[in-house]
């Protein structure tokens, strides 16, 4: 019998155990990804009580839903290319850490504001813009602590890891998020999300990485402040594939956002759904999410980073096409759930492979100033796009939002799959010399010699 039992605890020893290679072995990137799947939970009982407590408690109208949305868009709009300089010139993991507490007291303040009678939708406008705000420049700099932590070469498996995490707060929490959110009312809920985005911030506190700060402060006249922003700017304007892959993003964000703004709504007006069923649906976003995590990598060294993104493009188009026709019915509330489990693959599809481009062709002094260029330029068409999708779904109906939203992301794809640019990139390219644009070489490298990362794939 014993040796029965040792057999046996062998057999899944065996089958459980990381590969000597595997990034998870790595203590500091261990570490990271674990206040991930912790300030995940958290984020998915946000994602949930956020649009609730508009939709449902203050009886939000779409085009009121879509304002909501489009308030943590502004912030990346007006702050992002000044983000990025500062970003370069400070550690980026204080700046996480301290944008982690700043959410859970934001987050906080909802069941705050509604205990004392004060929460209204000027209230969730203003929640809405603080954290955008933060997202801004903590976001940036924890896609930039990544870098930091793994070899740029393995960032697609990193993110694909990371992109893991999060899908299994994805599958479980939604499905919490709803039975806690039946239990003690959304607003209540979000002390939840305030509550684990204090553990995460302690644990990347212990996080030690190495990092090199640039002298001088960020807007004394030794700072240099314009010319550094430009430098970011043209670094991102000068190269082929940053360029395109902000287009591309930047269109998808537009029919992303404007699908958001009416999904909730049409899930609990059109389909009926409880607080609770909702957030069972949402499970099928998790779902969605490890499916990509898990295959995302090998489809992407497969056919390229590249198609790979394309790839995600028309599975989330399908998803909204989809739900956009859906009856309402039992029929139609397994579309909404499988709608959620087609856009969690499609988006991680392509944003493990949209990062990792990015990050992979930039230079290390300039990864803030890109990071927030491209946020900047793809989120720029994102706040039009919530507010068109209000607008529809006020003046036309829900599933007028829908069908733009999945329609517009089928054309998309079309467009980027004939692009050369895009679909040529088969394998990760190298960063260009840091060199020729830092500082003031910046000021005077010519357009007329662009480089591109797809000029040596």
């Amino acid at each position: 019998m014993t040796s029965w039992l040792r057999a046996i605890r062998g057999a899944i020893a065996e089958h459980f155990t990381l590969p000597s290679d595997d990034l998870l072995r790595d203590a500091v990137y261990r570490r990271l990804w674990t206040s991930i799947l912790i300030s995940s939970f958290g984020g998915q009982v946000t994602m949930l009580a956020l649009p609730l407590t508009a939709a449902v408690l203050l009886h939000a109208a779409p085009t009121q839903m879509g304002l909501l949305t489009a308030m943590e868009i502004v912030p990346f709009v007006l702050f992002s290319l000044p983000s990025g300089v500062w970003l370069d010139r400070v550690r980026k993991l204080p700046v996480y850490v301290v944008g982690e507490l700043s959410l859970s007291v934001i987050v906080a303040s909802v069941p705050f504001a509604w205990w004392m009678g004060w929460l209204t939708m000027h209230w969730l406008y203003v929640v809405g813009f603080i954290i955008g705000t933060v997202y801004t420049t903590a976001g940036s700099a924890a896609q930039i602590v990544l870098t930091q932590v793994v070899a740029r070469d393995r960032l697609v498996e990193a993110h694909a890891k990371n992109a893991l995490a999060t899908s299994g707060a994805e599958v479980a929490g939604p499905g919490l998020a709803g039975v806690l959110i039946k239990l003690v009312g959304a607003p209540l809920a979000l002390l939840v999300d305030a509550g684990l985005l204090i553990v995460s911030a302690s644990i990347l506190r212990g996080i030690r990485v190495h990092e090199e700060r640039r002298r001088g402060a960020v807007f004394g006249p030794a700072s240099h402040f314009w010319r550094d922003l430009k430098a970011g700017v043209r670094f991102v304007r000068g190269n082929r594939l940053l360029v395109s892959l902000a287009v591309a993003v930047g269109s998808w964000q537009m029919c992303h956002h404007a699908a958001i703004v009416v999904q909730i709504l049409f899930a609990t007006r059109t389909l009926g759904l409880s607080e609770q069923a909702v957030g069972l649906s949402y499970m099928g976003l998790g779902v969605g999410t490890i499916i990509a995590s898990v295959f995302g990598n090998r489809i992407s060294r497969r056919v390229g980073p590249g198609p790979c993104l394309v790839i995600g493009f028309a599975v989330c188009a399908a998803g909204w096409l989809l739900l956009a026709v859906a009856p309402a019915n039992r029929v139609g509330i397994a579309a909404f759930a499988l709608m959620l489990l087609f856009f969690g693959t499609g988006a991680v599809l392509i944003f493990i492979n949209f990062l990792a481009l990015r990050q992979a062709v930039t230079p290390q002094p300039l990864l803030g100033r890109m990071t927030s260029t491209m946020r900047w330029l793809i989120l720029i068409p994102a706040g039009p796009g919530a507010l068109l999708g209000g607008w529809l779904g006020e003046h036309i109906g829900l599933r007028a939002a829908l069908a733009f939203a999945g329609g517009a992301a089928a054309l998309l794809a079309l467009l980027a799959w004939r692009h050369p640019v895009i679909r040529g990139v088969k394998v990760l390219p190298k960063a260009e010399s840091a060199d020729e644009w830092v500082g003031a070489e910046a000021e005077v490298r010519p357009l007329s010699a662009m480089g591109s990362a797809m000029d040596a794939t």
